[in-house]
């Protein structure tokens, strides 16, 4: 209560004329405008989702199969999960060099996409055409780890919350820069890759001071003002969904575009209005004086007790330093700490907690990312039109969105309340991917708006889930790397579920099609499937995958019940400092 009232009293003070300067500097070097880059940061950082929108393009312009157009899909999402050397870097550089090397690969890898599909260089050969993409797509792993793995060191009492929005803004990313592209290029794909080249690069370049690690500090109403910034995400979420659902049934002009992405961008800037409250909010509570002045009394020690004392810490230090010294790098794995506690990298990776994390990673996001870039030629196999095609792709982007915060929010406040264990999210989540799976496979007259929807739901819902679990169970210090491992086994299960299994069955149904009608392979340009037949089987078998993915995390639960029944956030409050 008394938080709240200096907090009403501060946000009604204004700033004299001689403070902006020094509040100025205060707001762009504090924690709130470093977590509104972050959110500019995010929102930049999802062009990997846009692959659905551009792959019909590129399989078209250079003559790619679908088995190929998987393949670069699978380099993709490699690139964009193995993010261990960022993490790597992290722990030896600082936040800014991070962030510039992956602005620098970013434009590196997808201006060499664009200069393919526009003609302007020579046909690139399938393995180059994949260097490129996996180079472009991994510079997101550099964004995630400045801004994200910052961030949640920042606040760590409310990385759940933070977690969720900050991968939201991410999964909005995709519809966010297809508004841009459209207002700026008009409907051109090509276009668009050149956007996704430069602009999330010029995004970070803006901000690679500003990003940086902070004391934590102890805010009044911390999760208030995080509900706030949900509420700002939310707005540009729905404005979002209903301006792109209105630019499929009606045709828009280009000042009609550029006045849609007007207030887009107003409503991505809409938590930098909020975080100025917030700073102006610190910089009032620091001025007050305290009033009363604290008393201080002296006591007398004694000698004895805390000669006693001082002798037991420094034996017990002692001893703890001689085993330490005794245990090598690779013996100290068998002596893992309790969970919650700082592991190391090798402890962490060799736990049976990680490793069946990595099998649930590898059963639910490895479907996860299969289904989302086919969901374009899935679209056009049921005999959907290009314009309703690309609608799926938006819907995609943004239930994205609405699964991380959801996630994120949610879990946060069943740990808080009820103590649940945050990995049973994990499997209610799987769960539902299963549904969206077999929608897809035994579909109906319009399923495949829902199927979209369930789709990007669960797979924006397992990101925030995976990275907040890997930070509770394994500690924050090595949490630059711990978090990029934690998703190596995606990329693993997207080549074996992409590549492997689905575009092989697509394309030897598209073959089988070419036979009845007497064609062959080499008669037709590009290999095409049309019909319900085409996505069946590989569908079935990616819900029953992740419906096992969905068995592992619940051994996962069992297995943390007792963590998460204690108070997991009691060192971070004793640690953190008061305003």
């Amino acid at each position: 209560m008394a938080e709240e009232a200096i907090g009403s009293i501060s946000i009604r003070r204004g700033l004299k004329g001689n403070e902006l300067l020094p509040f100025a500097i205060q707001f762009l070097r504090g924690r709130w405008f470093a977590l509104f880059a972050s959110f500019l940061i995010m929102a930049g950082a999802g062009a990997t989702y846009l692959f659905g929108t551009y792959s019909k393009l590129i399989k078209a312009t250079l003559g790619y199969d679908q088995t190929t157009l998987n393949l670069l899909g699978f380099s993709k999402d490699l690139g964009a999960n193995v993010g261990v050397l960022s993490g790597l870097i992290a722990e030896v550089t600082p936040t800014w060099f991070v962030l510039l090397l992956g602005a620098a690969l970013n434009f590196g890898g997808y201006f060499m996409i664009w200069l393919a599909v526009t003609g302007k260089i020579a046909k690139p050969k399938v393995w180059q055409m994949c260097i490129y993409i996996c180079i472009g797509a991994n510079s997101q792993n550099f964004a995630n780890t400045g801004a994200l793995v910052t961030s949640v060191k920042n606040f760590p009492e409310s990385r759940g919350s933070m977690l969720g929005l900050l991968k939201g803004y991410t999964g909005l990313s995709g519809a966010i820069m297809t508004q841009i592209y459209l207002a700026v290029y008009g409907n051109d794909s090509k276009s668009l890759i050149l956007l996704i080249g430069w602009l999330p690069a010029a995004i970070s370049v803006i901000f690679v001071y500003t990003i940086r690690i902070m004391r934590p500090v102890r805010h009044p109403n911390e999760i208030r003002v995080f509900q706030h910034f949900l509420f700002a995400s939310i707005v540009l979420a729905v404005f979002l969904m209903a301006i792109t659902l209105t630019e499929k049934l009606v045709s828009f002009s280009k000042a009609e575009y550029a006045g849609a992405t007007t207030v887009v961008c107003f409503l991505v800037f809409a938590p930098l209005f909020i975080s100025i409250r917030e700073e102006l909010l610190v910089w009032n509570i620091k001025k007050q004086p305290i009033n009363p002045p604290t008393e201080i009394t002296f006591e007398k020690p004694k000698p004895e007790v805390v000669e006693s004392k001082q002798e037991a810490s420094e034996s017990g230090s002692s001893k703890q330093a001689d085993e330490k010294a005794e245990k090598s790098c690779f013996l100290s794995i068998f002596y893992r700490p309790e969970r919650g506690e700082d592991y190391t990298i090798l402890q962490a990776l060799t736990s049976i907690d990680m490793l069946i994390l990595f099998l649930a990673t590898f059963c639910g996001l490895g479907s996860s990312l299969t289904a989302v870039d086919n969901l374009g030629q899935i679209g056009e196999s049921l005999g959907y039109p290009n314009k309703t095609v690309s609608s799926f792709v938006s819907l995609v982007s943004i239930w994205n969105y609405f699964g991380r915060v959801f996630s994120g929010f949610v879990s946060e406040s069943l740990i808080v309340k009820y103590k649940h264990p945050r990995p049973l999210m994990m499997t209610m989540v799987l769960l539902l991917a299963c549904i969206g799976y077999l929608l897809v496979a035994f579909p109906v007259p319009g399923s495949l708006y829902i199927a979209s929807i369930i789709i990007g739901f669960s797979f924006g819902a397992q990101l925030p889930l995976l990275f907040a679990i890997i930070s509770e169970l394994f500690g924050l210090k090595y949490y630059s790397t711990l978090f990029n491992c934690g998703q190596l086994a995606s990329p693993l299960g997207s080549y074996i579920f992409n590549v492997k299994l689905t575009g092989f069955l697509y394309d030897r149904e598209a073959l089988k099609d070419l036979a009845q009608k007497g064609l062959t392979r080499s008669s037709v340009k590009e290999l095409t499937c049309i019909g319900t037949h085409c996505y069946r089987l590989p569908f079935i078998i990616l819900a029953s995958v992740t419906f096992f993915g969905a068995l592992s995390s619940l051994i996962l639960v069992v297995r943390t019940r007792k963590f998460y029944k204690s108070d997991i956030y009691k060192k971070f409050r004793e640690n953190a400092e008061n305003l």
